[in-house]
């Protein structure tokens, strides 16, 4: 059982073990070059209006026009083929070469409502080999808890996407009901098409968003201001303005003021899925492991075991079971995700006690309309991939 066994009898196989090899031995030692990109990605880190102002002062310069037109070509180009933030003075010395991001393409099946039964459950089971080195080290393995993937943490710090800070929490979580998304559930914007990525990258650039820089809360309501009357052809109402506030205040959980970038992708990833899938092709990109969490909340919420529940109740699955997980809240007897129950602390508690007294009329009288099983899968499909991500951030704010 100790000996590792290989899928590949190859001399590149001999390589990659090598290579995983080493990264054992590097054990949880912080290495060099990722101090460097992290002191690198704190210096390039920030706002959107910092960045316009730099690049206005770069323009004017006049000498270091095109370096600065280089490096916002690379980033333009890194959204576009689904890739994190990769600074220049990331060093790879001795790493795994990044794998090649191929984006989803739709099938003339994939608007079909899809067969999904409460009744039959669904066996999970987890790769026996790493994604990476395809190497099977037995309980050093880590699992994501979105796919059927499995890791070792030295291969992820070889891939670079693993660095100190998140090295704990993979240890500590991963084989938690908390869990921890891999690098390709974690990044939502893989979830779109090439035709999809593209109509998003036309409205970055219409609306003149920066790609990897931070988004303040005037940045992201003007964002959402021009797309609003883009697609509408007129002014957002003073209602919808507050629901754009409400969400930029779930996507910025630690009151930093701003936005990081990938938060403000995935929101606006998922937000593109919604518009331009119906519900059942976004059922179709549930994995079994998410379908499985689905039944246990569901069972759990229906009490005299009808197969109904209320629409109530229905709303309430958003604002809990499908929302993000707070470390320091107790944990549910049912887990949909590495979500649980919504705490004091967290995005949606900040909304004034006037707005939630509004909502308990209308959900007493949401009560009365039953939802079945494929009703609550539609209804709640959008929140179960918005918690797909690790960061803390709420990528899609429920409805009040």
């Amino acid at each position: 059982m100790g000996v590792l066994m290989s899928r590949r009898q190859t001399v590149e196989k001999v390589q990659k073990v090598s290579l995983a090899v080493s990264a054992f031995k590097d054990g949880l030692r912080e290495q060099p070059s990722t101090r460097r990109r992290a002191e690198a990605g704190g210096t390039r880190r920030g706002t959107l209006e910092q960045s316009v102002q730099e690049g206005e002062e770069e323009a004017s310069a006049g000498p270091s026009q095109p370096e600065e037109s280089s490096a916002s070509k690379a980033a333009w180009e890194r959204l576009r083929d689904g890739r994190g933030v990769e600074p220049e003075e990331f060093d790879r010395t001795n790493r795994f070469t990044p794998p090649a991001f191929i984006r989803p393409k739709r099938e003339l099946h994939d608007d079909e409502p899809p067969d999904i039964s409460l009744e039959q459950r669904e066996q999970i089971l987890n790769d026996e080999m790493c994604e990476i080195c395809e190497v099977w080290t037995a309980e050093s393995l880590f699992p994501c808890r979105i796919c059927s993937r499995v890791y070792h943490d030295g291969c992820l710090r070889r891939m670079g996407y693993l660095q100190n800070d998140s090295s704990v929490e993979v240890t500590e979580t991963a084989h938690t009901k908390t869990g921890w998304s891999c690098y390709y559930c974690d990044n939502l914007n893989l979830l779109l098409t090439e035709e999809e990525m593209y109509s998003l990258m036309e409205t970055l650039r219409h609306c003149k968003i920066i790609p990897e820089t931070c988004l303040t809360l005037d940045d992201f309501l003007h964002y959402k201001h021009l797309v609003h009357k883009q697609q509408f052809e007129r002014p957002m109402a003073e209602a919808q303005e507050e629901r754009a506030a409400l969400q930029f205040s779930a996507l910025d959980p630690d009151k930093k003021g701003h936005i990081e970038w990938h938060d403000f992708l995935s929101h606006e990833s998922i937000q593109l899925l919604q518009k331009l899938r119906p519900q059942n092709a976004l059922l179709r990109l549930l994995t079994a492991k998410e379908r499985e969490r689905a039944r246990a909340a569901f069972l759990a919420l229906d009490q005299d075991s009808d197969g109904f529940i209320g629409e109530g109740e229905c709303r309430r699955a958003q604002h809990t079971w499908f929302r993000k997980h707070q470390k320091e809240t107790p944990s549910c007897n049912v887990s949909i995700s590495h979500v649980g129950p919504m705490s004091e602390s967290s995005p949606a508690s900040s909304v004034s006690s006037k707005s939630q007294e509004k909502t308990l009329p209308a959900t007493e009288q949401e009560e009365a309309r039953p939802i079945d099983w494929p009703g609550f899968l539609r209804e709640n499909v959008a929140y179960i991939l918005a918690a797909r991500p690790n960061s803390a951030a709420l990528h899609l704010q429920p409805p009040a």
